[in-house]
């Protein structure tokens, strides 16, 4: 046998024996149909934290409220309630703004 034809082999072999572990439900990559070729889905790694953390989380979120938009996979709304700006501050900025601010705002926000 020649070792061109030993390499192939190897090769293939090598490749047979490999593909089906990456196509796993564990592991961290699937196969895609289509071009793409594989898809990455990092929810399928394992974790770190212990039950009995995770149901203390469970826990928090209910009692909190935030459970309710997570189950529906909707954000959860800022729970920030501070002061926020007064009319005439935000008029300040903008009067107070540099040249460059406002061509980046205009370029940001699609302004003349």
């Amino acid at each position: 046998m020649s070792k061109t034809r030993t390499t192939a082999i190897f090769s293939l072999l090598a490749a047979v024996l490999v593909v089906p572990t990456v196509a796993q439900a564990n592991s961290l990559w699937h196969p895609a149909s289509g071009d793409l070729g594989f898809t990455f889905h990092p929810d399928h790694s394992t974790s770190t934290k212990t039950r009995a953390e995770v149901l203390r989380e469970l826990e928090q979120a209910k009692a909190d409220g935030s459970f309710y938009y997570l189950q529906r996979g909707l954000p959860v709304p800022s729970r920030d309630t501070g002061p926020g700006k007064t009319r005439e501050e935000v008029i300040k900025e903008l009067v107070d703004m540099t040249p460059q601010e406002r061509a980046y705002m205009n370029e940001l926000y699609g302004g003349s």
